[in-house]
C-alpha cells in the first residue's frame, strides 16, 4: 500500500511556514504601527486600543472540506466550521469574540443551496457569543465553476492587557490539558481526499462498521466551538498558554504557544482517538504523518501549572467538557 503524505496531496506545511516567514521579513522592512502588539505567526494579531484594552483579530477558511461537503450534499456544517476556525484561534490569547464577518465567493449564486451555510454561520456566532456584523457575497463566473464556492471568515475580540495569555510564564513541567475534537475539524482534507479517493467515490453514504456511521457523517462533523468552556476556564486566572490544534498537529501548534526553547512532550496513548483517524491511517498514511497533519482527537490545548490542574479541569467539566491531561512541557 502506498504511503500518502500531505505534500503528495498538494499541500506543503513547510512551504506554508516559509511563506509566513517571508511575509514577516517583508513587514519588518516597512514602518510598523506602534499600536501593533507582537509580530506575525501567532494564532491572532493584537492591536493596542489604549486604556489597557487590546483588539485581537484573525481570519481563516475551511479548506477543501468544501469538496466533500459538496459531494455529500451537506453544506450547513460548513458555517460552523468557518466560525470555529477563527474564534478558536482568537481565544488562545484570552480574547472574548465580539464580532464576525464572512466572505462567500461562488461561480453562480444559488441561494437555496447556499443559505444553509449562512444559517450555520449565524448559529455558530450565537453559540460563540459574537455578533455577525456583516459580510460579502461575490458571484465570480469564470473564476469558480457554477457549483463551486469558497469561504473565508474574520473574527475580532477584546482582551485587557493584564489578562493577555502569551505563554511567557510557561515553565518546564507544566501540564497540557486537552479538549476533545469532534473529528477531523477543518484541516487535512486534501490528504483525506487523496488517501480515501476510492472510498469517497464508492461509499460516501454507506454505513461503515469501523466508524459506526456513514463516511460522509464521519468526515463532515463540524469543527467544535471552544469559546464557552475556554472563557469559563480563563476566569480561574490559572491558564498560562493555549493552542488551537489545526494544520501541523499537536506538536507544531502547541510549540507555537510556548516560549522559545520549550517543547511539548505528548503521550499519544493518553486519550481515545475518534475512529475516523484509524480509518484514514489504515489506508496509507503513516503515524508520523498523521501526527503532523491531524488533531487526532484533541482540538484545543490549555497549559497550566500542576497545582492548578484540578481547578481548571473542574471549570471545563462544568461546561460539559471531558478534559484530559496528555503531556507536559519540556
Amino acid at each position: 500500500m502506498k504511503n500518502w503524505t500531505y505534500e503528495e496531496s498538494g499541500v506543503t506545511i513547510d512551504g506554508g511556514n516559509r511563506w509566513v516567514k517571508r511575509i514577516g521579513e517583508l513587514m519588518s522592512q516597512r514602518p510598523k504601527d506602534p499600536n501593533v502588539v507582537g509580530g506575525i505567526g501567532g494564532f491572532s494579531g493584537l492591536y493596542d486600543m489604549g486604556g489597557g484594552s487590546l483588539l485581537a483579530a484573525c481570519c481563516d477558511g475551511v479548506g477543501t472540506k468544501l469538496e466533500i461537503a459538496e459531494a455529500a450534499g451537506k453544506l450547513k456544517g460548513l458555517g460552523q466550521d468557518l466560525v470555529a476556525m477563527s474564534v478558536n484561534d482568537l481565544i488562545t490569547c484570552g480574547a472574548r469574540p465580539i464580532l464576525f464577518l464572512d466572505y462567500l465567493a461562488c461561480g453562480k449564486l444559488d441561494s437555496d443551496r447556499l443559505i444553509p451555510v449562512v444559517e450555520g454561520v449565524m448559529d455558530a456566532c450565537l453559540e460563540s457569543g459574537c455578533a455577525l456584523l456583516g459580510g460579502e457575497t461575490a458571484e465570480m463566473p469564470g473564476v469558480y465553476p457554477p457549483n463551486g464556492f469558497d469561504l473565508a471568515g474574520f473574527a475580532v475580540g477584546t482582551v485587557d492587557r493584564e489578562d493577555l495569555i502569551d505563554g511567557s510564564c510557561v515553565e518546564r513541567g507544566d501540564l497540557m490539558i486537552g479538549l476533545a475534537s469532534s473529528g477531523i475539524h477543518s484541516n487535512g482534507y486534501s490528504l483525506v481526499r487523496k488517501a480515501l479517493e476510492k472510498e469517497l467515490a464508492a461509499s460516501l453514504h454507506e454505513k461503515i462498521d469501523q466508524l459506526g456511521e456513514t463516511l460522509s457523517d464521519a468526515l463532515l462533523k463540524p469543527t467544535r466551538l471552544y469559546p464557552r468552556p475556554v472563557l469559563s476556564a480563563l476566569k480561574t486566572g490559572k491558564i498560562k498558554a493555549m493552542a488551537h490544534i489545526t494544520g501541523g498537529g499537536l506538536e507544531e501548534n502547541i510549540e507555537r504557544a510556548l516560549p522559545k526553547g520549550m517543547l511539548p512532550e505528548i503521550d499519544f496513548d493518553s486519550w481515545n482517538r475518534p475512529a475516523i483517524f484509524d480509518y484514514i491511517s489504515n489506508r496509507g498514511v503513516d503515524e508520523s504523518e498523521m501526527r503532523r497533519v491531524f488533531n487526532l482527537g484533541i482540538g484545543y490545548t490549555l497549559v497550566v501549572a500542576p497545582e492548578n490542574r484540578d481547578e481548571v479541569t473542574e471549570k471545563l467539566r462544568e461546561k460539559g467538557e471531558t478534559p484530559v491531561v496528555f503531556g507536559t512541557v519540556a
